[in-house]
């Protein structure tokens, strides 16, 4: 397969048209998307535009084009595709992918774009639709594997979740053998649990578990600068204070473990499943006695981090604070078990995070060479065949 291929301006293509604007106390609950210049950011109960659809930023944030399969809102900070004017619309979504939009930024301190001034953009396309049909496809191929995998782990997650608040925060375990019933575990787990309650200064808690603070039970480290860092000189994740940024030559933590913001309006609560370098934005946790760093993660995503300012002029995560929070310390015994049984989960998750890494540096490199041209459709399908 291969037809001709048109150069025209791009108003030619599709028709842009600005999003519509929805304040917060106008929304109803639903499940229409709104979609922001960064994506799914909401839900509403009504749509504005027929799906598929293709959404980029119109303001603030510009560059990023995202395709919508269903009916959806977009927001007025987007710009979206009201008429695809005959040419398939997930191709489209990723044509203007390869469309530099600072171009036609008006350059003010918060870029915006001009929907006129896009529209004369000179491009150049395959006026076969079948051609971008195909093109489409092997792309989506690639984009809906990494979908895939991004919702398993995300029921994974909320699996781990759920069993961590089932053992450590409503204690259903003891709850059951209190009342004589089976816990529904395998016999050397329930074994680890007690069948009774017994007060303390964080209420009842299970007979054994004590009531401690997160100073009696770790420390916070302080991550360091990396001068003239580029995010590509290695391979051990490098944190800040909101995620992954990048990778680095050495570890600082050098076991799997867990990464606190530091500075910033928001500091998040990380896991790394392998060493890692923290910069000077975050926190890395090392235990003061046995813990298991995998409990003390979800422990910790109870907590509201943020609200731990240290009063200064950007706002920063208390050492102070942190150390004095109460928590149910239970016994190690009990965090290894909780550990060991999801592990596979985990195991399951870091392997679709890889798959999924490799999935996109493939589509990134395979969508500028087929939006050109440069690249022949049976041999981006065999590429393909190899990686799915």
């Amino acid at each position: 397969m291969g037809g001709e291929w048109q150069e025209t301006a791009l108003g030619a293509v599709i028709e842009l048209k600005r999003g519509y604007d929805l304040p917060q106390q106008q929304r109803r609950l639903g499940r229409v998307p709104l979609v922001s210049s960064s994506g799914v950011t909401d839900y509403h109960a009504v749509a504005m535009v027929k799906g598929p659809g293709v959404v980029t930023g119109r303001y603030g944030t510009l560059g990023q084009v995202f395709f919508v399969p269903d009916d959806f809102w977009p927001l007025n900070t987007t710009l979206y595709v009201r008429d695809f004017k005959g040419n398939d619309p997930r191709f489209i979504s990723y044509f203007l992918r390869g469309l530099d939009f600072l171009a036609y930024s008006d350059k003010a301190a918060v870029p915006g774009l001009n929907r006129n001034h896009l529209h004369q953009a000179r491009v150049r396309l395959p006026s076969d639709i079948s051609e971008q049909r195909a093109i489409a496809h092997i792309l989506g191929t690639l984009d809906d594997k990494i979908e895939l995998n991004r919702q398993m782990n995300e029921t994974l997650e909320a699996m781990a979740r759920a069993l961590f608040k089932s053992w450590f925060v409503d204690f259903d375990p003891v709850q059951a053998k209190a009342e004589g019933r089976n816990p529904s575990l395998p016999e050397p787990i329930a074994d680890l649990f007690p069948n009774r309650f017994v007060d303390s200064e964080l209420g009842e808690i299970p007979e054994g578990w004590e009531a401690k603070t997160w100073g009696d039970l770790v420390i916070l480290e302080y991550g360091k600068s990396l001068r003239e860092y580029d995010g590509n000189t290695g391979v051990y994740p490098v944190y800040g204070t909101n995620g992954r940024i990048g990778y680095h030559s050495e570890p600082l933590c050098t076991h799997p473990g867990i990464i606190i913001g530091r500075k910033g309006a928001y500091r998040g609560v990380h896991f790394c499943s392998e060493p890692f370098f923290v910069i000077d934005t975050a926190f890395y946790v090392e235990p003061r006695k046995p813990v298991d760093l995998r409990w003390a993660y979800y422990e910790l995503l109870r907590r509201d981090i943020n609200s731990m300012d240290s009063g200064s002029a950007i706002p920063s995560t208390s050492r102070a604070d942190f150390y004095s929070l109460p928590v149910c310390s239970s016994p190690f015994q009990v965090q290894q078990a909780f550990a060991r049984l999801l592990n596979p989960f985990w195991v399951r998750q870091k392997k679709a995070h890889q798959d999924s890494a490799i999935l996109a540096t493939l589509r990134d490199t395979l969508l500028p060479k087929l939006i050109s041209g440069e690249l022949r459709l049976k041999d981006a399908e065999r590429f393909i065949g190899r990686a799915v």
